[in-house]
């Protein structure tokens, strides 16, 4: 894939932070904690890119993909798209900015609602913005939706359960291109459809990335699809990005141990390959985000591990000993002891 990486930024994401308090009661409610979803992410997404954020479940992927289309409003930080904070935005000027950024939901079974039709469904955008789209012209642009992204343009009167996944994918992909977005919000768009139609969705999404020009931040937990279609990854772990770069970069030259345990587990057709890569098990569970550990979060599950790692929270940045090297090595990893090389002795289990 073209690197679209070095482009203007069209989005940029500082210190993003998205906290839930966490009350016990019914009539009289008591604050008992605060759960830390997001909790400091900072990357910009460049025109015609696709970043693709990974991590496991509860990390904070979906967190951060709903404050980016106000879904959820952000606790501190900001979010600037074409360099306009649009935390700030409200009213007129808000419903402006979120024409432009558009999303495209995990479930296409639960996203559509049962009750319409398909017309009805894409269109839908339009009664918001109807400056887009004159009524007598909604129904003509919705079947040219339908056909650009695979549906039969007839099909614009039946209702969701006509479809398959795949297909019912296809309308939610339809609906998010309906008032010409300029970035796509895919929360794991593929994690809910088959193998086989998985690969269908995604080469359909890369044909209209190029024909809309659309900026992509794909989020999912699937190593493979997101390496696929990706230009940059970042890797998420307990409301942080550990570890961002180019896709070579993340997958071929891993620098901190939460990717390289990832890595480690992504399966590898060839018998002998697998039969000689080390991997890594990870000790304990995820902590909860009510309870953050404190300097590095991953410290509780990390091989290399010292007393250093509980008293300083390390940076995003390219770690000092890597930073003289050229190539695919020096890249953002928020590890006081990021190395190239993964360091776990042989039939040794990880802590």
């Amino acid at each position: 894939m073209a690197d679209r990486s070095s482009a203007e930024p069209i989005l940029e994401v500082t210190g993003l932070v998205k906290h839930y308090p966490l009350a016990t009661g019914i009539l009289f409610k008591k604050q008992v904690g605060t759960v830390r979803a997001v909790d400091g992410v900072d990357f910009a997404l460049a025109r015609g890119e696709t970043l693709g954020i990974v991590g496991e479940s509860g990390c904070g992927k979906s967190t951060v993909a709903r404050m980016l289309v106000n879904l959820e409003r952000p606790t501190a930080g900001t979010i600037r798209y074409k360099g306009e904070d649009i935390t700030r935005l409200s009213g007129r000027a808000l419903k402006a900015v979120r024409r432009n950024i558009q999303m495209v939901f995990q479930d296409p079974y639960t996203s559509l609602n049962p009750r319409m039709t398909v017309g009805d469904i894409i269109g839908e955008p339009y009664d918001i913005h109807p400056e887009v789209a004159p009524k007598g012209d909604r129904r003509r642009r919705v079947q040219d939706l339908l056909d650009v992204v695979g549906l039969n343009p007839e099909y614009i009167n039946r209702y969701p359960h006509q479809f398959s996944g795949g297909q019912r994918q296809r309308i939610g992909i339809a609906r998010g291109l309906a008032l010409r977005p300029e970035v796509i919000v895919a929360d794991e768009p593929v994690s809910a459809l088959d193998v086989s139609v998985q690969a269908q969705v995604i080469n359909l999404m890369e044909r209209l990335q190029d024909e809309f020009a659309l900026s992509y931040l794909f989020i999912a937990h699937d190593l493979s699809i997101v390496r696929h279609i990706s230009d940059r990854v970042g890797v998420m772990y307990l409301g942080r990005i550990v570890e961002i770069g180019r896709d070579a970069e993340i997958y071929d030259h891993p620098t901190h141990p939460y990717t390289q345990a990832l890595l480690s587990a992504v399966p590898v057709p060839d018998p002998g390959a697998r039969a000689r890569r080390e991997r890594i098990i990870l000790a304990g569970d995820v902590p909860s985000p009510t309870n953050i550990p404190s300097g590095c979060r991953f410290r509780t599950r990390c091989w290399k591990a010292q007393a250093r790692c509980a008293e300083e929270i390390p940076a995003l940045a390219v770690p000092p000993h890597l930073g003289h090297l050229p190539g695919p090595a020096a890249h953002p990893s928020a590890c006081l002891f990021a190395e190239e090389k993964q360091v776990v002795p042989p039939e040794t289990p990880t802590r």
